[in-house]
């Protein structure tokens, strides 16, 4: 991961010995008073993926999180020798380390209120509500890859994991916000389509080969949706986001979310407990998964070789 600091010059000389000495870290470069706004001096450096929690800690309490700045950015590829023997010396994989303040960082990106996420949460319904007319299992897989919820069920993972209440109340107002405009939309114009003759009561409650496990909630919805919500998390916290597709495509969220508007709209009393189980079942299951999966790996990451090669830096 590649640091980009800017530090007060009353402490530039203590973190920048603090790097320079902690074997985890190389590429180090110090530019004396480059930095405006704050003022300070620029520091640079790469660090292992492993420390860097706890080299951010260190920052943290030498006050650059309030009085200078700290930025992070993954670094695609290091293939000199020196960014190998930095990597040896630092205990662990990287692929199984934790950065939380970036996790937290993106958390509260994820739970930000943006036109952009009630758009394509309202137009992944519709699509999912069209895929219900038409008994389509590939629209099913667009709407659900067009849905763009599983970053705030993550945001509200994170908040319940850490405790964060603050964070947990922004993710939770806008999972129900979202949904609550996605389907009064949609069933909006589910209603327009019945008054203009385009589909009626049996659009939704004919026999659907392809789409009716929508509705239809088991046992292996809530498998799934536990199982997705793992890998979703998983997939943040080490940097994958590739298999965030895989993801989306797992759980039936959006497609419960359109079948639940479009039975409301042509009035489906089964179809609507059944699709309004399947969106809890599925909220539900990420999010304890994505909670239980967050605390396991604070668990198993609170490695005493880590602070130990803190402390001897």
């Amino acid at each position: 991961m590649h640091l980009r600091l800017i530090v007060p010059s009353d402490r530039s000389d203590r973190v920048l010995n603090a790097l320079v000495g902690d074997p985890r870290v190389t590429s180090v470069v110090r530019l004396p008073g480059a930095a405006q706004r704050p003022a300070g001096d620029v520091i640079e450096c790469d660090v292992t993926r492993e420390a860097t929690s706890d080299i951010l800690d260190f920052l943290k309490e030498q006050g650059l999180y309030d009085d200078g700045s700290v930025a992070v950015a993954q670094v695609e590829a290091s293939p000199s020798r020196n960014a190998r023997a930095t990597e040896k010396a630092a205990p662990g994989a990287p692929d199984d380390a934790v950065i939380w303040d970036a996790v937290v960082d993106q958390a509260y990106n994820e739970a930000g209120t943006s036109w952009s996420y009630y758009a394509f949460l309202t137009l992944a319904t519709m699509i999912a509500a069209v895929a219900v007319v038409t008994d389509s299992s590939i629209l099913v897989v667009g709407a659900m890859v067009v849905g763009p919820e599983f970053g705030v069920v993550a945001a509200l993972a994170v908040g319940l994991a850490l405790r964060n209440q603050g964070l947990t109340w922004r993710a939770v107002r806008l999972l129900v916000l979202g949904f609550l405009l996605a389907i009064a939309v949609t069933t909006v114009a589910a209603l327009l389509a019945r008054a203009v003759g385009w589909v009626d009561t049996d659009s939704v409650t004919a026999a659907r080969p392809l789409t009716g496990f929508i509705w239809r909630p088991d046992k292996w919805s809530a498998v799934v949706a536990v199982l997705a919500g793992c890998a979703g998390v998983l997939s943040q916290t080490a940097g994958r986001s590739n298999a965030l597709v895989g993801v989306f495509i797992s759980v039936t969220t959006v497609p419960a979310a359109g079948d639940l508007a479009l039975s409301v709209a042509l009035w489906a009393p089964d179809h609507i407990g059944g699709a309004a189980a399947q969106l809890g079942i599925n909220l539900a299951g990420m999010t304890l998964a994505g909670v239980l999966t967050l605390l396991v790996q604070r668990a198993i990451w609170r490695d005493p070789a880590r602070a130990g090669a803190r402390v001897e830096a």
